[in-house]
């Protein structure tokens, strides 16, 4: 039986007045890729920094385990952050460092090691996501899928025990974004890492995701958890089946096609 990792319990995402998304509950069970999905303006990323820890939630709570992400002591919540890794949508690298120094800014803040094993472990993650030798060159060096790549590097230098991808493949190629796909995979099954997905790519949802949570701005709220797959199969909720299906609706066969993508991936 899947075991809870993260527990999302009555959460209110509001600006002032505004409020954004009510009444949000969802489970995220360790090992899952978990989507979080929806159209545009619907606070996607906005739910991701209220589960790091970047921006209270103006109701209901973040639970890891039996701690309250926000009713936590200041140094318990810091506990609690220190098992997440994270990938910004800009990638967020230092253009001015390598990329093993930006690895190794990360190692060097939070561990006790010496110049030579922070290297030895820079080497080691960036070769871990494919780009084994390039610990020096700097991030203008190289493509925009190595950036990703080496950013999921440096998400992973303290061996957390949660990946959160903001948007991974925004900005770029489909043959760039079904690597970034597949490593994600590779990822998940190496490390047993959960990992939390913002994105509204299609090919990307029913690739490497196993549970989700769909969020409607118009309705301010979540329309459906689970599976996308299923979820795409059934389409309970017409917004949801519209946006799985791109329009095409179950009817006219968008539940049950593959992207050209999909197959690709399997061939």
């Amino acid at each position: 039986m899947a075991k809870p990792h993260i527990i999302v319990k009555d959460l209110t995402m509001a600006f002032g007045s505004f409020v954004l998304q009510r009444d949000l509950n969802f489970t995220v069970n360790q090992g899952d890729v978990f989507i979080i999905m929806g159209g545009s303006g619907c606070g996607k990323s906005t739910l991701l920094r209220h589960m790091i820890g970047l921006q209270r939630p103006a109701g209901g709570g973040v639970y890891y385990g039996d701690v309250s992400l926000w009713d936590a002591e200041p140094k318990e919540m810091e506990r609690v952050i220190r098992r997440f890794g994270i990938l910004y949508q800009s990638g967020a690298l230092w253009s001015t460092m390598t990329l093993a120094e930006n690895i190794g800014i990360t190692l060097e803040a939070y561990t006790g090691l010496n110049a030579s094993q922070i290297r030895d472990l820079a080497s080691l993650k960036l070769a871990l996501v494919g780009l084994a030798g390039f610990e020096d060159y700097y991030p203008s060096e190289i493509s925009g899928g190595m950036r990703k790549r080496a950013s999921i590097a440096r998400a992973m230098a303290l061996d957390p025990e949660i990946l959160f991808f903001d948007e991974p493949s925004a900005g770029l190629d489909p043959i760039s974004a079904r690597l970034l796909d597949d490593l994600i995979l590779e990822l998940r099954e190496s490390l047993g890492a959960t990992i939390v997905v913002v994105t509204h790519e299609l090919a990307s949802i029913f690739t490497i995701g196993n549970n989700s949570v769909f969020l409607d701005a118009e309705s301010q709220t979540m329309l459906a958890s689970g599976d996308p797959r299923t979820l795409r199969a059934e389409c309970a909720n017409p917004i949801v089946c519209n946006f799985l299906t791109r329009g095409g609706g179950r009817d006219s066969g968008g539940a049950s096609r593959e992207s050209a993508n999909e197959r690709t991936r399997r061939s």
